[in-house]
């Protein structure tokens, strides 16, 4: 009887063929990944829970990443997750993202199109491949909740935007050196101000007087 050729699905026979006294995997750490985006794109940040094999939380990560889309951001948090996994020696690694997009793509399910997305998950995929054994799942919202928290936490601490933050109020108030335009409207005879005066004690006012309606 002629023998048939070795089957071509190499990974298939090595799953069929191992021994169940064969060593076991390690045990695996969870990390929950998060990110968002306050206008997509707006301001953007992720956040990470990763705990050990006893469900035990090991590290909390959260930052602010710039204007970036939710999906940029999901994936700053999942390369988040595999470098702290990496740089401490984890083999195992199983994660868990509210992103059915990320994580559909990472199963390769769907395609990656997007061209802000293409290097990101590429080089999420490089250091997957690096850990003995690496698991992406989907999971709801509310499953997800730590990492949200954290996400919407480093939001909170820059504002979205630190060039946006509000001016020191001492900086704000002009110098006796600093001359300016005041504007105001008469009623009644008198000079009524159409902004806030704060004016310095022993300034001196210099005023303009137009015909009603001119600017």
């Amino acid at each position: 009887m002629t023998s048939k050729p070795p089957s071509a699905n190499r990974g298939a026979r090595l799953f069929a063929d191992a021994s169940a006294e064969s060593t076991a995997p390690a045990a695996a750490y969870r990390a929950n990944i998060d990110g968002g985006s306050r206008g997509n794109p707006g301001p953007a940040s992720y956040g990470v829970v990763i705990r050990n094999p006893r469900g035990e939380v090991v590290a909390k990560l959260k930052k602010y990443i710039g204007r970036m889309t939710n999906n940029v951001a999901e994936y700053y948090g999942l390369i988040a997750a595999l470098d702290y996994a990496q740089s401490h020696g984890i083999r195992a690694l199983r994660v868990e993202s509210d992103s059915e997009l990320l994580v559909r793509q990472m199963r390769g399910q769907y395609k990656v199109k997007s061209a802000e997305l293409r290097p990101l998950f590429e080089r999420a995929r490089k250091m997957a491949q690096t850990f003995a054994s690496f698991k992406i799942e989907h999971v709801y919202r509310e499953q997800n909740a730590e990492a949200d928290a954290l996400a919407n936490a480093a939001l909170d601490e820059t504002s979205g935007a630190p060039a946006q933050a509000k001016p020191d109020a001492a900086a704000a108030k002009p110098k006796p050196s600093q001359s300016r335009k005041i504007r105001a409207h008469v009623r009644n005879g008198a000079l009524v101000p159409v902004d806030p005066l704060d004016l310095l004690e022993g300034s001196e006012v210099e005023i303009l007087v137009r015909p009603a309606g001119k600017t």
